[in-house]
């Protein structure tokens, strides 16, 4: 982990892209995968408009496909 006061001052709990993906492509459509970012007002959208019509869901792979682990979100 990165001795950087910033980041653990807004989000000391790290995530891995793994699991994060993983949600995102089997439960990707309910949110499950923004819950898991807690990022909750995201994932009730996610899950009201099923992805943004799988949209969403498609852009969320792309971006964890290319994103390091563990990540850490603002």
């Amino acid at each position: 982990m990165k001795n950087n006061k910033y980041v653990t001052m807004i989000n000391p709990y790290p995530y891995n892209k793994w699991v994060a993906l993983f949600l995102c492509v089997t439960l990707g459509i309910f949110g499950a995968h923004k819950y898991y970012e807690r990022k909750l007002g995201v994932g009730f959208l996610y899950s009201l408009s099923l992805g943004f019509l799988g949209v969403g869901v498609i852009v969320d792979t792309i971006r964890y496909i290319s994103m390091k682990s563990p990540y850490y979100n603002a």
